[in-house]
């Protein structure tokens, strides 16, 4: 195997595609942390996601995400690696079907945002993950 593991410790990409898979309208997500929340965020200006609310249980935290039915498929890349601005077209050929489909999202000196913006930016970073 290529040494990729798309999972984090809770996998809520998995949570997030197979809710979505079975039809649901919303997941659950825990515990939350920034990471996640900046992840969603990006997915929901891309429209691949509805809303999102943060719920405090005085514990770590939990995410109520509202699904809207154009997510394929979502996943987190651990370890996080370097990608540089010229190696993002690798790392899009790779994990997205098509280019005009899907994102990876990556965390930057400029905050975590999508590939696409990053190239603008032409900035580089560490790859979080990616949905379609």
């Amino acid at each position: 195997s290529s040494g990729i593991n798309a999972e984090w410790p809770l996998r809520p990409g998995k949570s997030i595609y197979n809710a979505e898979k079975r039809g649901k309208r919303q997941v659950l997500i825990r515990p939350s942390s920034k990471v996640i929340i900046k992840f969603l965020t990006v997915m929901m200006k891309h429209g691949y996601i509805d809303e999102f609310e943060v719920v405090d249980d005085h514990r770590a935290g939990k995410i109520v995400v509202m699904l809207n039915g154009r997510l394929n498929k979502c996943g987190v890349i651990s370890p996080r690696f370097d990608v540089c601005v010229t190696d993002i077209e690798k790392w899009t050929t790779n994990l997205l079907p098509s280019r005009q489909f899907g994102k990876l999202v990556l965390t930057t000196s400029s905050g975590i945002m999508d590939h696409e913006e990053a190239r603008r930016k032409h900035t580089g970073g560490k790859i979080l993950g990616f949905f379609y």
